[in-house]
């Protein structure tokens, strides 16, 4: 379970601890608990995403602040909170973009505060959804960030798409359907990427190294 201190999720906390991903001259990111944090994943079904979705990045979260530190709340083998340096370490080049939702200063309410708490909670030790059913059982993690925000702030972050709206012809993405789910592939189930929270016309960037 999650301390009590978790009930500052999406609370704009400035955390004291600037990340520098490189000498770019630019403003180092600051941050903020509730932004969606974006980067190119190293695991099997990586390229697969991006094929299908025709996006550059596969993997997603949400940035916690905890006593001063960030971390990331995301689904990889279990629903967890890692590390945000960490984190960034474990993409593709360490490369990862920060979005912020629009004007969060004035949707962030206490009672949100203690929804996104409880659900932190219950979210935790899931395990991941590899088959991208829209259920609790599992969570993928577009999946994660989709329902964190429309549970909390009662946000949809995007419009949901079905499987089969996807580029599905790419052999590797055939492949990996075929071995998901045999010849009976769900097209019409709910689905959320990467690209689509990506997209999102809520969500305006703040960093990119």
């Amino acid at each position: 379970m999650l301390s009590r201190s978790t009930a500052h999720i999406f609370i704009p906390v400035l955390v004291t601890v600037l990340f520098f991903c490189g000498c770019t001259g630019q403003t180092p990111y600051q941050p903020l608990s509730g932004d969606v944090v974006f980067q190119i994943s190293k695991s099997e079904q990586s390229r697969a995403i991006q094929l299908a979705t025709g996006s550059r990045y596969s993997h997603v979260g949400i940035i916690f602040v905890r006593d001063g530190k960030a971390f990331v709340l995301e689904a990889v083998q279990t629903v967890k909170l890692t590390a945000f340096d960490t984190w960034i370490e474990r993409g593709v080049d360490s490369h990862f973009v920060a979005k912020r939702i629009f004007n969060s200063d004035n949707v962030i309410t206490d009672y949100a505060v203690k929804k996104a708490e409880s659900l932190a909670d219950s979210m935790m030790g899931k395990k991941y959804d590899s088959y991208f059913e829209w259920s609790d059982d599992r969570l993928y993690c577009s999946e994660l960030v989709w329902k964190f925000y429309k549970r909390t702030l009662n946000v949809e972050l995007c419009p949901l798409r079905r499987l089969g709206d996807f580029n599905l012809t790419d052999p590797l993405v055939e492949k990996g359907l075929k071995e998901r789910y045999g010849p009976a592939i769900p097209l019409d189930e709910p689905v959320v990427a990467p690209s689509d929270l990506f997209d999102s016309d809520l969500l305006t960037q703040v960093y990119s190294d």
